[in-house]
């Protein structure tokens, strides 16, 4: 939208010094012709513009005019404030609440109190603490030092913390890992005894934290399942109602890919008796041979069972 652009622009030429009308063009993805037609609405509104031509020219307000930071509307504090807000449920203060405070009319945004945004976590009383460690190892660019828990093992790491990230509802550290020579994500509440360490770091170029999900966890085994009726609410929260089909007989027909077999088998465990994994064929068999290991451990006390109840009838049997 045009008045969206034209903010947008007033928002550059007074965070910087001065802008070439390309630069603009290419940030709002217009054409020169555009940011021209913009710079002049903007100086018919009274905006002090100035224009100057040459190599070192651009486009530049005034010295010593100041825009009314006011001009933000109720819903654009509203949603301000609904993003503070999230922060406070983990941080366990209402710092965030209370800065929000210091803008103009925030006690008319107040009442506009209709989206609540909690990413408080079951480990609370861990995490907040925890977070606010490692935000001020971020901001100082000091080492932490930590043991990971991880599916292959225990690893201690050294980190060049670089941002907190919260995704797949959970927080993480992203970082230089020194010991894999590479930049890492670390769940928060894997980490042990996280330490900060004296020894800072200099700063390197940062790589988007959140890579797209088909990087983290892409498809490379797909796998048909079929499931009973009553799994059906499950399948609709974590992967939504067209992740799978009904079938005549009223089973779910679920079809998708995983990252890996460790990640199938255990998430079609999960299910119990609800499930069948119907393919790849040897993964099949493989479930089956679980199956019986963890039949295995409870092998002896099922047969102690049986033969207690077993007996147990028979001598109510020769009572009557």
């Amino acid at each position: 939208m045009t008045i969206d652009r034209l903010i947008g622009i007033l928002a550059v030429l007074l965070r910087e010094e001065r802008a070439t009308a390309p630069q603009l063009a290419a940030r709002f993805e217009v054409s020169v012709r555009t940011i021209q037609r913009d710079i002049d609405r903007l100086c018919r509104a009274g905006i002090p513009l100035r224009t100057e031509r040459g190599i070192h020219g651009g486009v530049s307000i005034m010295e010593g005019y100041g825009l009314d930071r006011t001009m933000l509307t109720n819903a654009d504090r509203g949603a301000i404030l609904a993003g503070l807000r999230s922060l406070d449920s983990v941080s366990g203060t209402s710092y965030y609440r209370q800065l929000m405070e210091k803008l103009p009319q925030a006690e008319t945004v107040a009442a506009d109190d209709c989206v609540v945004i909690d990413l408080a976590s079951w480990y609370g009383p861990l995490l907040a603490p925890r977070l606010a460690g490692l935000k001020d190892a971020c901001l100082r660019r000091r080492l932490v030092r930590f043991t990971y828990c991880a599916p292959g093992g225990d690893s201690l790491r050294t980190v060049e913390p670089a941002k907190l990230v919260f995704r797949w509802s959970s927080w993480y550290l992203f970082g230089w890992c020194r010991e894999r020579r590479d930049w890492r994500m670390f769940k928060l509440t894997r980490m042990l005894e996280p330490e900060t360490l004296e020894e800072t770091f200099p700063p390197r170029p940062v790589p988007n934290p959140v890579p797209p999900a088909e990087r983290i966890y892409p498809d490379a085994l797909q796998a048909a399942i079929r499931f009973a009726p009553a799994a059906r609410w499950r399948l609709i929260d974590e992967y939504g109602a067209g992740s799978f089909t009904q079938e005549p007989d009223g089973s779910l027909l679920f079809r998708r890919g995983f990252p890996d077999r460790e990640e199938l088998l255990r998430w079609a465990l999960s299910f119990q008796e609800q499930a069948e994994l119907l393919e790849p064929e040897e993964l099949r068999r493989e479930l089956v041979e679980r199956l019986k290991k963890i039949y295995g451990k409870y092998d002896s006390q099922l047969s102690s069972f049986e033969a207690y109840y077993g007996d147990r009838q028979a001598s109510d049997g020769a009572g009557k």
